[in-house]
């Protein structure tokens, strides 16, 4: 259980609410974990106890702590030590010396991994590495680097250490890329799904428990390092439950959660959905845990068959015929114990079907009330917004595009790509809606970056996609991306405005939001996070106020040598 501080009060800020009632302030009072004043200096001082902490904001902006509606963190959590960062660097160059840098340090039998964050579009060389490249840099550390939810390229260390040869089979959930005698060539390509892919990245050896303590410490400071005080753990394949959330109910239990965290379970293996399903409900307590870690339902996925994973690099999958009656008796279930779920759905056809189900469940065991939502949309069809609402679902959108709209424009082209997904008819049909990230597979886990993509519309490799007429405006992404989100856990009524009786969780931000040039956004970073009245990051003039340093372990972690940052190339 987290220990709470004494008093807080931050006085002379520049202070966003996200409260429509009293948008702004410029003084705040934390106490006993939530805001009891917000308002003016001279209203709020007064009620500080003597012995509180105080704080000069030195006129900064403020913001209620940020809330990613879907990320995997638990999942990541556990091989963030693991991992070199591409995220943000403009070079494939400066990203290779990165590698080279990094393959020096790895001792075996341990990977070098480059997993998600990265586009070859933000690399001035506008292109992927080449497996000779990979090859040259470590002839003998297995090394894979992972492309978004599309490829995995190998060495020839790391096919040897997975036990990839001539003689291995096609896998059922992707295509091992040959040469013109048979041999692997290093390329991986998750046709029609990224199962492959989990399955190679658990090859991987895996770290030591205390080290994975030890990793997901850091995933959390970096987050808080962005100013995110709560998410939406979306699970994902390979997040078993329960073992795989051991490490976050430990840390939960020694106090060390630094980001409140509402946790969704996946079932993992095909045909046996049901099975874990009905296990969950009838065993698991949706009112077990606390305001810093607990279960919020399940999904996103719900059954294998229903999986459209995205590859746009790829024609769109047609899902299988066998998949309504499947998701329709994952769905009667969850409905009839009146347990929340989110479901994996990027294509519009996907989500036609899926609704068909939905409607078919509600008529006989009735959603209203329940909290559901689709995840990604992309494509969803205007027309099957109306149904989503009809339904009381909401919508959970993430800056996918941002990293793959150039290969989305080539295959389905610009007029489409400026709809994907249709923000603006969204919230016009009053649908909640949330904003994430999605990482750290696919896009980045830092929120500017996502931030900056709601209210631009452009990758980071710099192309427009989205049109003005389907853009946000800034204080109304970083609303939804706050006080919004906490619809998707059910906590709206304590997180993400800062008004009294709300939970006491902020960012001071090292720039102005508001005011900065757009693309200044992807840059920006917290110099103060505070959760619930406690500090979990501090920088800057703020520094002596940060808690103690944490190396990362083991000692070759990436961690220990890599500051990840974001520049544009805009």
């Amino acid at each position: 259980m987290v220990q709470q501080t004494r008093q807080v009060l931050i006085a002379n800020a520049t202070i966003a609410t996200m409260d429509l009632s009293a948008p702004t302030a410029d003084a705040l009072l934390i106490a006993d974990g939530r805001f009891v004043a917000v308002g003016t200096a001279e209203d709020v001082i007064p009620r500080a106890a003597e012995d509180a902490l105080k704080i000069d904001a030195r006129g900064r902006t403020i913001v209620p702590g940020l809330n990613d509606s879907h990320i995997h963190l638990i999942r990541g959590g556990l091989t963030f030590n693991t991992e070199l960062r591409w995220d943000g660097i403009l070079s494939l160059a400066e990203a290779m010396r990165l590698l080279r840098e990094q393959v020096r340090r790895t001792p075996p039998p341990q990977w070098v991994r480059v997993v998600g964050g990265w586009s070859p579009f933000q690399f001035l060389e506008r292109r992927l590495p080449t497996l000779d490249e990979l090859n040259a840099i470590a002839p003998e550390t297995p090394v894979v680097v992972t492309c978004m939810y599309s490829r995995a390229l190998l060495n020839r260390a790391a096919l040897e250490a997975a036990g990839i040869d001539r003689s291995t089979p096609e896998p059922p959930s992707g295509r091992i890329d040959r040469d013109e005698r048979g041999n692997p060539t290093g390329l991986l390509l998750a046709q029609p799904n990224p199962r492959l892919l989990y399955e190679m990245l658990a090859r991987a050896p895996r770290l030591a428990h205390d080290d994975q303590l030890n990793s997901t410490r850091q995933y959390l400071r970096e987050l808080n390092r962005f100013g995110i005080t709560s998410i939406c753990d979306a699970a994902g394949g390979g997040q078993h439950f329960p073992q795989d959330y051991a490490v976050f109910e430990e840390l939960h239990l020694n106090g060390q959660l630094t980001v409140r965290t509402a946790y969704s379970l996946f079932p993992q293996e095909p045909s046996q959905e049901i099975a874990d399903i009905e296990r969950w409900v009838q065993n698991v307590d949706l009112a077990d845990g606390d305001e810093y870690l607990r279960v919020n339902g399940i999904g996103e996925l719900l059954v294998s068959s229903a999986g459209d994973f995205e590859d746009f690099m790829d024609p769109r999958p047609e899902l299988p015929e066998e998949m309504e009656p499947a998701l329709e008796r994952a769905v009667h279930a969850i409905v009839k114990h009146r347990w929340p779920f989110r479901i994996h759905a990027t294509y519009g056809e996907s989500i036609w079907r899926f609704l068909n189900v939905f409607e078919r469940v509600d008529r006989d065991v009735p959603f209203a009330g329940l909290r559901w939502n689709l995840d990604h949309a992309e494509t969803i069809r205007e027309a099957d917004i109306p149904r989503v609402a009809a339904l009381g679902g909401g919508i959970a959108i993430q800056h996918r595009l941002a990293y793959q709209g150039e290969y989305f424009v080539e295959r389905y082209g610009r007029e489409a790509a400026s709809n994907s997904p249709p923000v603006r008819r969204i919230l016009t049909e009053g649908v909640p809606l949330g904003l994430g990230t999605d990482a750290t597979r696919v896009s980045t886990y830092n929120p500017w970056v996502a931030l900056h993509w709601y209210v631009t519309g452009r990758t980071v490799g710099g192309l427009q996609v989205y049109e003005r007429r389907n853009l946000l405006e800034r204080g109304e992404a970083l609303r939804q991306y706050t006080h919004g989100n906490a619809a998707f856990s059910g906590e709206a009524d304590v997180k993400g405005t800062i008004k009294p009786g709300m939970l006491g969780d902020l960012a001071v931000l090292s720039d102005d939001y508001f005011g900065v040039e757009a693309d200044a956004i992807v840059g920006i970073e917290s110099v103060l996070t505070i959760i619930g009245g406690r500090i979990v990051h501090a920088a800057a003039e703020f520094s002596p106020l940060a808690p103690p340093p944490l190396p990362a372990s083991p000692s070759w972690s990436p961690r220990n040598f890599q500051n990840v940052s974001f520049q544009t190339h805009v």
